[in-house]
Formats: C-alpha cells, sequence, structure tokens
C-alpha cells in the first residue's frame, strides 16, 4: 500500500511540476515530491535533486541537490547516479572530482544508462580521471551508440576517422556518422560532409558533401559554414559564386573560426567577390594568424615583407614566417629565410626574440 502512495505522490509531483492535466505549480511539486521522498521513493528523491539542482521552484540549493541525488543513487538509482557523475565532472556546486565523476558514471552504465555509457567513453578518450584508453572509450561509445545515442554515434564516428584504438576504417565512419547525421547533429553532419568532399569511405561527391554541409550550417556549425564557402568559392557541387562563398565565410568568422578568417584575408588579397584591398586582407589573416592559423601567419608574412596593407617591415614579416616554421610550415621557412637576406643580424634576432615571446604567450594562455 505504501509503495502505491509513493508512486501516486511522486506522479502528483510529476504533474505539478509539468502542468499536466493541471496549472504548473512548482511548490506543489515539491510538497508531493518531498512526501514521498521521505518514505524512500527514489524516483521523488531524484526529481527533488533535480528542483534544487536548477531552481526550480525553490532557490539553487547544490548541498540540497546533493543530498537527494545521494539518496537515491545510494538506492540504485541511475538517474540520480548520473546526476552525481555529471556534478563532480564539471564541478557544479562540488569540487571537481574525476575519480567521484567516474564511479558514478561507471555504476550508472553498468545499469545501461546511455548517457552515462557516453560519458564514461568520453573520459576514456580525454584522459579525464583515468589513464587514457581508447579501446575502453569504444566500448562505451559503442553500447550508447547502438542503443541510438546520436552523440555517441558521432563520437563513434570520430573513432573509426581517426583510428583511435581501432584500425582507421573510413567506411564505418561514414555508417556512424550517418546514423547521428539523421538524427540532426551538426558535428556528425559536419563531418559526414568532409568525408564526401575528400572521397574518404566513399565516392568523392561535391552534392552530398555540399548538402550534409548545408544541414550543419543551417544550425550554425562554423566548421560547416566554412566548408560551404569552401564549395561556393571553388565551384564544387555549386556554380562558383565569390559572393555565396565570402557570405559563408562571414558566418563561421564571427564565431572565431580561423580558416574561415583566412578565407576572408585572402578573397580581398586576391579580390575575389570584393574589391582588391590589401588592409582588409593584412586585417583577416591577422585575427586568423593570432589565433595560431599556419597559412594566415605565412600570408601574413608575406604581406608585412611586400608591405601590402601596412608599412614594409621585414622584422614583423620574419616574426610571422618564424611562427609558421616553428610549427613545421616548409612555405614559412622559405619565406624567413627569404626576408633574412633583407635584415642585419641585430634585426633577425630582434624578430626571433619577438616569436619566442610570441609562441611562449601563447603557450601559456592554451595551458590556462
Amino acid at each position: 500500500m505504501r509503495l502505491n502512495a509513493c508512486a501516486a505522490q511522486n506522479n502528483l509531483g510529476f504533474m505539478y511540476a509539468n502542468g499536466q492535466g493541471v496549472e504548473k505549480d512548482y511548490n506543489e511539486a515539491l510538497k508531493w515530491y518531498q512526501l514521498a521522498a521521505s518514505q524512500g521513493d527514489t524516483i521523488s528523491q531524484m526529481n527533488l535533486g533535480v528542483m534544487f539542482a536548477y531552481g526550480q521552484g525553490v532557490p539553487i540549493d547544490h548541498a540540497q541537490s546533493l543530498k537527494w541525488y545521494l539518496q537515491a543513487a545510494d538506492c540504485g538509482s541511475a538517474d540520480a547516479q548520473y546526476c552525481l557523475g555529471v556534478m563532480y565532472a564539471t564541478g557544479r556546486g562540488v569540487s571537481q572530482a574525476y575519480d567521484v565523476a567516474l564511479k558514478w558514471y561507471s555504476q550508472a552504465a553498468a545499469q545501461g544508462h546511455i548517457r552515462s555509457q557516453l560519458n564514461l567513453g568520453l573520459m576514456y578518450a580525454n584522459a579525464q580521471g583515468v589513464h587514457q584508453d581508447h579501446k575502453k572509450a569504444l566500448m562505451c561509445f559503442q553500447s550508447a551508440a547502438d542503443m541510438g545515442d546520436a552523440t555517441a554515434q558521432y563520437n563513434l564516428g570520430v573513432v573509426y576517422s581517426m583510428g583511435q584504438g581501432v584500425a582507421q576504417n573510413y567506411e564505418l565512419a561514414v555508417h556512424w556518422y550517418q546514423l547521428a547525421a539523421t538524427q540532426g547533429d551538426a558535428y556528425a553532419q559536419s563531418n559526414l560532409a568532409l568525408l564526401f568532399h575528400n572521397g574518404q569511405g566513399v565516392d568523392q561527391d561535391f552534392l552530398r558533401a555540399h548538402h550534409c554541409y548545408q544541414m550543419a550550417a543551417d544550425q550554425g556549425d562554423a566548421y560547416a559554414q566554412f566548408n560551404l564557402g569552401v564549395l561556393y568559392a571553388n565551384g564544387q557541387g555549386v556554380e562558383k559564386d565569390f559572393f555565396a562563398a565570402l557570405d559563408w565565410y562571414r558566418l563561421a568568422a564571427a564565431q572565431g573560426d580561423a580558416a574561415a578568417q583566412h578565407g576572408i584575408g585572402l578573397m580581398y588579397q586576391m579580390g575575389s567577390g570584393v574589391p582588391q584591398d590589401y588592409v582588409q586582407a593584412f586585417k583577416w589573416f591577422q585575427v586568423s594568424a593570432e589565433q595560431g592559423f599556419t597559412a594566415a601567419q605565412v600570408d601574413l608574412g608575406w604581406l608585412c615583407a611586400n608591405g601590402q596593407g601596412a608599412l614594409q617591415d621585414f622584422s614583423l614579416a620574419h616574426m610571422w614566417f618564424n611562427i609558421g616554421a616553428a610549427f613545421g610550415d616548409l612555405s614559412a621557412v622559405a619565406g624567413r629565410d627569404f626576408v633574412a637576406k633583407q635584415m642585419t643580424a641585430q634585426q633577425i634576432a630582434d624578430a626571433q626574440k619577438m616569436a619566442r615571446e610570441y609562441i611562449d604567450r601563447i603557450s601559456k594562455v592554451d595551458k590556462s
């Protein structure tokens, strides 16, 4: 009888919390959840944890949220175990502790909790609280993907595309990306488009690449927006259209996409779809170069060397070429060697110092 009463109390709480058949009323929901939770109802305990976590009818109170999640989790609630995993993985209301997150995700995943399987896979893939283990990540992603989770399917696509813990297999990458893409996953749509674009695991097909990029771009994916710009700039699968290319580049660049910023610079440098404008080219190359985009660093170096868009400055040119060369770009090495012939030994030393200071500064930012 008590179990039936608890279930009824929880159901009343759920109805008030979600406005099902009654006007939404978090206070009433809280009352009924508390009645059931005090009698050991794990679902109500879980729901109370959610209300305190997100401030539904009560002030946000992570201590109360933690209390109710723990009670439900200790009684075997996979949802509560997952929520505890999220709290400790993100440091939401508790000190971040990947090892504790791993414990709770593992318990929930063992019960078939899909999001826990996914997050456990991500922890193994990214070495969060554990040694990096791509094979274990694969097993976790596979479990969640087989249950239809789009994010897990996308991550399996990445695993097979990159050959992480398995032999690289573009055909399997296409398979998993397609499953995730049909569920609307923008990252999967974008990566699937790239495989069609490059003919990896499938016959090269610019039309299908365009279709998949378009779906992802319409969801705001900057990488897809940039690649749509590339298709229009090159006339691949569509009529060549520099104006459309520039529009897509600008959308991606506004989100900070360094490749798109470089693409805009190239269009101004070449006068493609816009009047030739070295000042604008210099501006966009610099924005991209400062994000570490090597091609932009090289192109900026040549503008500095040639005095295009700014006063001729061999020292600055040498600095940008040197930065690009530090990341293995052979054209940057050639540019650096060329401008070095126009410089004194002191100017070269000063330029090398500027490059070292720049790289050190960027490295510190990346680590922070």
